[in-house]
């Protein structure tokens, strides 16, 4: 198993050009369905045995699952050798030719690279979709996937990946960092584009890493209550940019998907919108008290809807939910 790994981490070293020279589609299978993984804060120091076990979950789950896309919502590698640490956190996707996206995290940049130069790299990598820095706005990893119908070339459904920032950068001000006014402004373009691209609003997620202020409001919905754990504050950041408040106006998103927080994995209801938890995929490199595992997404073309549940590395399915229907049947 040591040599095929060292044979694997040579080949990308060796060829990670060709992940650009491929030509990656995403599109909902005959059935109507399209799966996604979502995987965060795995904490990975290449060299620490503590990290196996994020890697070991991370395979388990992709086994079980099979999904169409992995999306990585940051804190991905936080230790040194960091290009080591990515190649291997992204080794369980590429041996099985999943496609992944990735956006960073607060503490991915923390180690003497760059979120520039992650970005440089990533982007180099088989099975990557992570898209260059665009122009003019805050942050790196700020982009739209589409996803193609079964039927047609049209696109059936959107996902935005965003740069959730690290630290604040206003004097006075301290916490964890927010979306900035460019980027806002970048997810209200990107979507009257598209409704205009597709000649309607589509259904659309959003994956980053920082929860956004509302998801505390969200939480303690008592009419729509919430599901899954909380068992930490919401590390959200002092400002409020209005990214939620674009996306209610834009009607597109709805349902967004962060990591930061190791020991919640809620999902909960908010003007239309699920607030929404991964589950913590780290090993022993950080702190966390529940089970590693990962979130599952499941849409459905034509419907503005999806499915979702908890898998864990052991095989157990936890916490699964019907979005919308299980939030508002009663109303």
């Amino acid at each position: 198993m040591k040599r095929r790994l060292n044979l694997m981490l040579l080949s990308l070293v060796l060829g990670v050009s060709m992940g650009r020279a491929q030509k990656i589609t995403l599109q909902f299978h005959p059935d109507k369905s399209f799966k996604i993984v979502q995987f965060t804060d795995t904490h990975i120091k290449a060299d620490d045995p503590a990290s196996g076990a994020a890697f070991k979950t991370m395979a388990e789950v992709l086994e079980i699952e099979r999904p169409d896309l992995v999306v990585y919502t940051g804190d991905i590698v936080t230790g040194h050798p960091v290009e080591k640490g990515w190649k291997l956190a992204t080794l369980p996707c590429i041996e099985r030719e999943i496609p992944f996206a990735v956006v960073f995290g607060n503490h991915d940049d923390e180690d003497g690279v760059s979120r520039a130069q992650l970005t440089e790299l990533m982007t180099r990598m088989p099975y990557s979709l992570l898209e260059p820095k665009v122009e003019d706005v805050y942050g790196y990893g700020n982009y739209v996937l589409e996803i193609k119908s079964a039927e047609t070339n049209g696109n059936a459904a959107i996902l935005y990946c965003m740069d959730s920032n690290a630290y604040s950068t206003m004097e006075g001000i301290d916490g964890y960092g927010w979306f900035h006014l460019s980027q806002v402004n970048w997810y209200l373009e990107q979507s009257r584009n598209q409704r205009q691209k597709n000649g309607k609003v589509l259904p659309a997620l959003a994956f980053f890493h920082i929860p956004l202020p509302e998801y505390r409001e969200a939480y303690a919905n008592e009419k729509n209550p919430p599901v899954g754990v909380r068992f930490e504050d919401e590390c959200a950041p002092d400002i409020n940019t209005g990214m939620y408040a674009a996306m209610l106006h834009a009607g597109d998103v709805m349902g967004t998907f962060v990591g930061h927080d190791h020991v919640n994995d809620y999902m909960a209801y908010l003007n239309g919108i699920a607030l929404t938890y991964g589950r913590f995929t780290g090993g022993g490199t950080t702190y966390g008290e529940l089970p590693n595992g990962a979130r599952v997404i499941v849409l459905t073309e034509g419907e503005r809807a999806f499915s979702s549940w908890i898998r864990l590395g052991n095989g157990d399915k936890l916490l699964p939910v019907e979005f919308p229907a299980d939030f508002i049947s009663e109303e």
